[in-house]
């Protein structure tokens, strides 16, 4: 199992929440903070591995499955 470091976050620098989660895979580990960490559009997450740059995700609001959806950080919703 792969340790992810994590921080969701409401606004710029206003860290709500931070550590680490075990999971198998990215997606796992991605869909496992989405069911333990309740989550509003506008949240960000930041979300990696020790040694490289974290992925950086926008919650567009839209839940699916009681999961939020993630985009990329800088991308727009279709």
């Amino acid at each position: 199992m792969s340790k992810f470091q994590f921080a969701i976050s409401s606004g710029p620098e206003s860290i709500r929440q931070a550590g680490v989660v075990e999971s198998d895979s990215f997606d796992d580990a991605v869909v496992l903070l989405g069911r333990q960490i309740v989550v509003q559009a506008g949240d960000s997450l930041e979300i990696g591995v020790a040694g490289f740059p974290p992925a950086r995700y926008q919650c567009v609001g839209a839940v699916k499955n009681g999961r939020p959806i993630w985009i990329p950080e800088g991308l727009m919703a279709a």
